[in-house]
C-alpha cells in the first residue's frame, strides 16, 4: 500500500471543495483512494462558529452531541454513534473561529467520489473523510474515518477458520479507520498543510453502495460497556 500526502495552500471558508481538489489532484488511477481531512470539508460547508466564552462553547458542544459529559480536559461526547472529545469541535483554526464536523461526512464523501469518477472516468474509487482521535490510556492521536464511500469499511472474519482451523468468533478488521490512520500519519497534525492524501494498492473491496452502520457496535454488545454504564 502506498500513501502520499499532498501539500496545498490554505483552504478558505466557503471555497468550492471540488475545485480545490482538482487544483491539487490532476490525475487519479483506477483503484485509488482519496483521503480528505474533515476540516476542509466543514469549511466548504461553512460549518463554523464564533469563538465565545466557556458557556457558549458548552452549549455548542451539547447541541452537537447525542451525549456529553465534562472531564478534566475536554467534554467526552457521543456523536453519530462515535465516542469523541468535544463532539469534534475544533478550535485550532487560529482565526477566531471554531470548526465543527461536516454536516454529513458520508454524504460528502459520496459527492466527492461522484465528481472525481465523472472527471477521470473511473470505475473503482474510494473516498475517506478523516478526523483525529485519542485512544484511552494511549498518548497521541490517530486518524479515524468519520465518513467514506466506494469501498467496504469492515472485513468480517467471523465464522472463518484461523491458521489452525479454529473458527473465529469475534474478529473483524476496521478497514476504514486503518486507511484513515495511515493517511493522517503522513498528512500530519501541525503546520504541514497537507489536507489531502492519495492511497494506492490498498487491500480494499470496492463497492458502489456501503452500509453506514457497518462499523457501529450497539452499546449492549460493546466490550467497554462497564465504562459507559451511565450513557
Amino acid at each position: 500500500m502506498i500513501v502520499q500526502a499532498i501539500k496545498t495552500r490554505i483552504f478558505k471558508e466557503g471555497e468550492n471543495l471540488n475545485s480545490f481538489i482538482s487544483e491539487y489532484v490532476p490525475r487519479l488511477k483506477e483503484g485509488s483512494l482519496l483521503v480528505v481531512t474533515s476540516k476542509i470539508v466543514a469549511l466548504s460547508e461553512k460549518r463554523t462558529a464564533s469563538l465565545g466564552n466557556a458557556k457558549t462553547k458548552e452549549k455548542l458542544i451539547r447541541s452537537e452531541s447525542e451525549w456529553a459529559r465534562p472531564t478534566k480536559y475536554v467534554w467526552l461526547t457521543v456523536k453519530d454513534g462515535i465516542m469523541m472529545p468535544n463532539a469534534g469541535v475544533d478550535e485550532s483554526n487560529g482565526d477566531g473561529k471554531i470548526i465543527l464536523l461536516p454536516g454529513d461526512s458520508f454524504k460528502a464523501a459520496e459527492a466527492i467520489r461522484k465528481a472525481l469518477r465523472k472527471r477521470f472516468k473511473l470505475k473503482r474509487l474510494g473516498v475517506v473523510i478523516t478526523d483525529s482521535r485519542t485512544l484511552p490510556l494511549r498518548a497521541g492521536v490517530v486518524g479515524v474515518a468519520i465518513g467514506y464511500a466506494g469501498f467496504q469499511g469492515v472485513r468480517d472474519y467471523r465464522g472463518r477458520p484461523d491458521i489452525f482451523g479454529r473458527k473465529l468468533k469475534m474478529t473483524r478488521t476496521d478497514i476504514a479507520d486503518g486507511l484513515a490512520s495511515a493517511a493522517v500519519l503522513c498528512m500530519g497534525e501541525g503546520r504541514e498543510k497537507q489536507p489531502l492524501a492519495l492511497i494506492e494498492d490498498a487491500p480494499v473491496e470496492f463497492r458502489e453502495k456501503i452500509k453506514r452502520s457497518e462499523l457501529h457496535i450497539a452499546l449492549k454488545d460493546d466490550m467497554y460497556l462497564p465504562l459507559f454504564k451511565k450513557i
